[in-house]
This record gives structure tokens, C-alpha cells and sequence, in this order.
């Protein structure tokens, strides 16, 4: 497990105890599904009010500044709104290209069996809403091309609904959904670089090709700096850019070729450092100031620009434009494309248009039908199974939260139609399905949850490797440590351990019992729920000797009331015989009422 915010604020001193509190509370903000899928939302609910008012005409105008370099009487820019679209987006596409490379290195995707589930339900998710969608405009010559806007989940909201449930759905789910909106997102790329480029100049794709072949030398010599890779991916954007393929792609290509490896020797690492920690100690002197300490200073110093090595580029990138995409990029993304205006507009054309109907009932009907029908298949013909604890009821929940398709559908929407109408008619059935899918995926896995609750289960998951990734649900994990914490079962700790030695991501179903505390009501249940909080706060307590006999007196008095062993322990240390000798009476009696020999009601007491 990661360790606690407890053994962190140790290395701190107390003056910035509050400092330190605050900033891990930001980094767990900006790194929350639930919040980035909040922060696109009021983005997307701010630009629709402001689109149906008097300020649309002006906030048009803003994003239409345009902004640049001049270089004497020349000018090179281009408005906000395509600063938005074309670069920024690009910075997304890059982090969704981070996201692909480390499922296909080590994550969901590098095991095709456990992979073939999501890849497969992917894939019908995006036949299933293409056929949808051709099926009311496959013969409007206008309104065809729109096909691909259907196809897309969003990652951010899909995950961001799903974050809400916690650890009371199956990991399998969260799992399940996210590789398959990485599968969808590369199938979406591949749709944009195909389909819905500008017709391409062949001398631009040359000379980005040269670029990019630049960037894999840089790999294959094992360059593992990124400001050389970020300044030569800039020069690949702008060759795409002029290309006319859409410039977002350069962003996955790009991530591609950022290396994913450590250029730091592990093993070699691990004696070094300890050499040098047992150097630093060494030349560490308590009484003297740190700043008067040179030699202690450059031998952490020597240390901490290694060990930052040692975490591989791509992983240092995705971790810092993590924030910058989700509470910067894509609110600003949502704030500018979610713009549906019904001022002066024809309502009635507008849902009658055949693209709101392919678009809604592509998203809303064709997404989930497309993954169940292909996920039924390849588990019927044996190729791969439903995850571990998941059951079809939480594939359908997953299944429509696929539906949920704002930014990627946004985008493609916005290359795939010229005119403005059908680009507002389709912005107005995406906005409408991915609110619906969303309600209705929410609702079932909620009732999945609700049943799992009455059967007094919740799902613990949490990373054998330490790295929580928010594809594998960081907030569910963080939820998870929490109450591993507070629970001693031996079993169930003897089970974590045995799930972390199989490494990657782990789950074990606990049983909370009807109320969420206690396993089935039993005096059983109660005495063993009594013993983890009396454990819990002794060590607290830090009272480690007592703990130890207050748990070799549980063991010892297994059919005794619950606060027996508690109570007897407490007031031995104490010397109170009387009302030790009043427990003792209270045992008898609970056996007695049990239906075993209890005591003599006449006898005196105590």
C-alpha cells in the first residue's frame, strides 16, 4: 500500500504540518474523476445558459479574438477557439496517447485474453451506432458523413459517474469500462486521421514523417529527457497541422515515442541509494543548521536527481498534464463547444433533423446495445469471461455509461459538418444522450450497489505496485486503504497479502454485514466488529503492550460476551477485582441464556 498521510507528514516538519495537508488535498482534487467530470459539466451547463441569452454574440466574439506573433507587417495566429481545438486538444490527445501506451505496455491491454472482453465490446460499441446513425441518414448526402460523431465514449464523465458508486461496485466494472474507452479512443483517432482530415498535402506528411522518424531515433538512443521530445513534437504538430490531417493526432503520435522505460538501472539503484542514505545519516550533524551542511546537502542532492530518474518520462508527463487536461483543457473544451443556442433558430427543424435522432439514439440505444451483443458473444464462445465479482447487470450499467459521449463526439461533430445548424443539432442530441446515459447507468449500477449492500458486501481494490492509476479507479483504491485499515481480520488480511503477491491491480469482496458494519448481526459478528475498534484504538494509543493481551484474550475466551476479554484485560491492568469478578458473572449468565450451565440465581452478587 502507499503510505500513509500519517508516516508522511513524519518527514516534514511541524510548521508546514497545514501546508503539506493542503497540498495533498489539491493533489487528490486534481486527480478526482468525480470532480474533473463536475468541472466539464458546469463548463458545458455555463456555455448552454450563456449560448440562450443576450451575451452569446460577445462570448462568440471572444473566442473569436485572434491571438499570434507579429514579425514586422506579418502575422502568425489563429482565434481562441481554434487555439482551444487545435492545440489544446492536441496536449488531450497526448495524454490519451499516455493513457493507450502504458494499457498496451503493462496494463489491460498487454494480456489479450483478459483484453478481448473490452476490445470486443468496443468494437460493436461503435458498429451498433454507426449502423443507428446510417439508418436515418444513410441517404442524405448532407448529413452521412456524420456517422463517426456516435462513436465515442467520454473517459472523463463515463469514469468520473462511476467514481460516485466507490468501493460498492466491483473493480471489474471500472476496469472493464475504462479499457474499453481506451479501445474506443483509439479507434476515434483512427476515424479522425482517416476520415475527417482535410484532403492531405503530400510534401507536409513527408516532412512530419521525417519529424517523427526523429522522435523513434531519439527513443532507440535512449534519450529519456523530455524537453527534447516535447520541442521536436511541436514541430510535428505544426507539420501535421499543415498537412491537413487534423493536428491532434501529432498528441498520440508523439506519446508513442516517449519512453516508457527508466534510464536508471533498478537494482543498481536500490544499493546505491541505501549507500547514499547511510552516507547522508553519517554526515548529518544535529546541531548544525542544514544550510551549513555541505557535505549532507550534496549527498541528498545527489540522491534526489537520481531518484527522479528513476520514474520513466511517460509517466512523469501523464502524472503533470493529468490536472492541466482535466480542470484546464477539456472545461475550456466543453466552455466553447457545448454552445447550443435555440435563439433564433428553427426548434421544430431542428428536432425533426435526422442527425438528432442518429446521434441520440446512436449514443443512447446504439453504444450500450453494440457492447452487450458483442460481450455475450465472446463470453458465450468461451474466449474470454466476465470479470471477477461482475455480473451482467453491472455490464449493462458500464454498457450505457459507453453512451456518455461528450468531448471526443463533440469533436468529430465539429469536423464533420460544414454547416453550423447540423453542427448545433448534433452538439444538442450528443449533449441529450450523454445526460440520459449517464442518469440511467448511474441508477442501475446504484441498484447493483443497493443489492450488494443488503448482502452486506463491499469491494476493496488497491494496487500491489503502489501506482493507482485513475483507469483503475484512484478514488475506489484511496476508499479501500481506508478501511483496510481499520479492519484486523486475520483472514481478510491474510487474503490481501496473497492477492498482492499476484501483482497489478487486486480485489477481495468483504462482508460488512446488513448495516455495513457487522457480518450478519451474530453475538459472533458484534463480538468480532467490538475487537477489530478495540485493536484500532489501542494501537491508536499507541498501547502495544496491552494490545497484545487484549488479543490473546479474545482468542482465549472465543464463546464469551464481547466485551468480556476487553473488559477483564483493562481491569487487570487496573487491580479492580470487584468488577472483574462481575464480568465473570456476566459470563455465566450469557451462557446460562444460551441454553449452557449458567449460574445460581439466588446466589449473592457481587
Amino acid at each position: 500500500m502507499a503510505s500513509t498521510p500519517a508516516k508522511e507528514q513524519k518527514l516534514f516538519i511541524n510548521e508546514v504540518q497545514r501546508h503539506q495537508a493542503r497540498y495533498r488535498k489539491l493533489i487528490q482534487f486534481t486527480h478526482s474523476s468525480t470532480k474533473a467530470a463536475g468541472a466539464m459539466l458546469l463548463a458545458a451547463v455555463v456555455a448552454l445558459i450563456v449560448a440562450n441569452t443576450g451575451a452569446y454574440e460577445a462570448f462568440l466574439d471572444f473566442w473569436h479574438t485572434e491571438v499570434g506573433v507579429f514579425f514586422g507587417d506579418g502575422f502568425a495566429g489563429m482565434s481562441l477557439g481554434h487555439v482551444i481545438n487545435d492545440i489544446f486538444m492536441a496536449i488531450f490527445f497526448l495524454l490519451v496517447g499516455l493513457e493507450v501506451k502504458y494499457e498496451l505496455t503493462v496494463g489491460e491491454l498487454t494480456n489479450i485474453r483478459q483484453a478481448l472482453l473490452p476490445i470486443v465490446a468496443a468494437v460493436g460499441g461503435v458498429l451498433a451506432p454507426i449502423g443507428i446513425y446510417l439508418a436515418f441518414n444513410a441517404t442524405n448526402p448532407e448529413t452521412a458523413h456524420g456517422w463517426g460523431v456516435p462513436t465515442a465514449t467520454d473517459i472523463a464523465f463515463a469514469l468520473g459517474i462511476l467514481a460516485l458508486l466507490g468501493n460498492r461496485v466491483p473493480n471489474g466494472v471500472r476496469v472493464f469500462l475504462s479499457t474499453l474507452a481506451v479501445a474506443d479512443d483509439i479507434i476515434a483517432i483512427l476515424v479522425i486521421a482517416i476520415f475527417y482530415g482535410h484532403s492531405p498535402s503530400l510534401p507536409w506528411l513527408a516532412v512530419a514523417a521525417v519529424v517523427l522518424f526523429v522522435l523513434v531515433l531519439m527513443n532507440r538512443n535512449h534519450i529519456y529527457s523530455l524537453i527534447p521530445y516535447l520541442l521536436v513534437g511541436a514541430v510535428l504538430w505544426y507539420c501535421v497541422y499543415m498537412s491537413g490531417v487534423h493536428a491532434t493526432i501529432a498528441g498520440v503520435l508523439l506519446a508513442f515515442t516517449i519512453p516508457s522505460g527508466s534510464r536508471v538501472n533498478i537494482k543498481s539503484f536500490l544499493t546505491w541509494s541505501g549507500d547514499k542514505v547511510r552516507e547522508a545519516r553519517s554526515a548529518y550533524q544535529p546541531e548544525t543548521p542544514v544550510i551549513a551542511q555541505g557535505g549532507y546537502i550534496e549527498t541528498v542532492q545527489d540522491l534526489s536527481r537520481v531518484a527522479r530518474q528513476v520514474v520513466p518520462p511517460a509517466t512523469r508527463l501523464e502524472h503533470r498534464l493529468y490536472p492541466w487536461v482535466y480542470f484546464g483543457i477539456l472545461p475550456l473544451f466543453a466552455l466553447t463547444n457545448a454552445d447550443v443556442s435555440f435563439l433564433g433558430v428553427d426548434v421544430g427543424a431542428m428536432l425533426s433533423s435526422p442527425v438528432l435522432y442518429g446521434v441520440l439514439l446512436g449514443l443512447l440505444v446504439g453504444k450500450p446495445l453494440g457492447i452487450m451483443l458483442f460481450s455475450m458473444a465472446v463470453v458465450k464462445s468461451k474466449l474470454a469471461s466476465l470479470p471477477e465479482n461482475v455480473n451482467w447487470f453491472h455490464m449493462l450499467g458500464a454498457s450505457i455509461l459507453g453512451g456518455v459521449g461528450f468531448t471526443m463526439a463533440i469533436f468529430v461533430a465539429n469536423l464533420a459538418f460544414p454547416d453550423e445548424g447540423l453542427v448545433a443539432t448534433a452538439k444538442l442530441g450528443i449533449l441529450a444522450a450523454s445526460l440520459l446515459a449517464g442518469v440511467l447507468g448511474f441508477v442501475l449500477l446504484l441498484l447493483q450497489a443497493k443489492a450488494a449492500q443488503k448482502r452486506g458486501v463491499a469491494y476493496l481494490s488497491s494496487s500491489a505496485d503502489d501506482i493507482t492509476r485513475q483507469t483503475a479507479g484512484d478514488e475506489a483504491a484511496r476508499e479501500a486503504e481506508e478501511l483496510l485499515r481499520d479492519l484486523e481480520d486475520p483472514a481478510i488480511k491474510d487474503e490481501v497479502e496473497a492477492a498482492k503477491k499476484r501483482g497489478g491491480v487486486f480485489e477481495i469482496a468483504v462482508d460488512l454485514g446488513p448495516t455495513g458494519l457487522l457480518g450478519g448481526g451474530s453475538i459472533g459478528d458484534v463480538r468480532e466488529a467490538v475487537r477489530n475498534e478495540v485493536v484500532r484504538v489501542l494501537r491508536e494509543e499507541g498501547k502495544d503492550d496491552l494490545l497484545e493481551k487484549v488479543q490473546e484474550e479474545f482468542k482465549e475466551h472465543a464463546g464469551e460476551p464481547p466485551l468480556a476479554s476487553v473488559e477483564e484485560t483493562l481491569l487487570r491492568e487496573r487491580g479492580e477485582d470487584a468488577l472483574l469478578r462481575a464480568i465473570r458473572r456476566e459470563s455465566d449468565d450469557v451462557v446460562g441464556m444460551s441454553g449452557g450451565k449458567g449460574g445460581d440465581e439466588d446466589e449473592p452478587r457481587d
